[in-house]
């Protein structure tokens, strides 16, 4: 008879396979838990929805005032110059605009630029060079919370058409 020899556990290939199987998910869930924390990804988190929600009737009035004064804006940037130019239709003309670009998910993207009235409507401030993906659109008599109305408007950038910032409603390129 034929004595088969038994080899000892750790000389075998399934235990070890089973074993790589185990150690490999937790340095692969281990590099995906280090990887999550590290990248924040900037997401703004509301602590106080009751306050917030009090807001949002707020920007409805400004935008209801902004109605009830006809206004509306064309927006462009020129591609050379990377000027701003805001072309204000309705019964206002304040000496300076506010004009917020709003980055939908990054919050440190965000940028402010003040508007210089220089003839019948027209505004004009230097813009950003290579202004690029989708932004939020809010134009403002004064900066902040104080302001009596609001426009806004959604745009693609780079555009060189014309953007509307309406008063409550999305805008759409000409």
């Amino acid at each position: 008879m034929s004595d088969p020899t038994i080899t000892p556990w750790y000389k075998q290939f399934w235990p070890w396979f089973l074993l790589g199987l185990l150690f490999s998910s937790i340095v692969v869930s281990t590099t995906f838990a280090v990887l999550s924390i590290k990248s924040y990804d900037g997401m703004v988190v509301q602590e106080d929805y009751y306050e917030h929600g009090k807001a949002i009737n707020v920007i409805f009035a400004k935008q209801e005032q902004a109605r009830a004064l006809n206004l509306s804006a064309e927006l462009r940037i020129d591609p050379l110059t990377s000027d701003i130019v805001i072309d204000l239709a309705g019964d206002a003309r304040p000496d300076k605009l506010y004009l917020d670009l709003i980055f939908p998910t990054e919050d440190d993207r965000d940028q402010s630029f003040v508007l210089e009235h220089v003839r019948e409507g027209r505004y004009i401030t230097q813009g950003p060079d290579n202004l690029r993906y989708r932004w939020y659109l809010q134009l403002q008599p004064e900066q902040g919370s104080e302001a009596d109305w609001r426009l806004i408007g959604e745009a693609r950038f780079p555009d060189e058409n014309t953007i509307a910032l309406l008063p409550g409603g999305r805008s759409e390129n000409e």
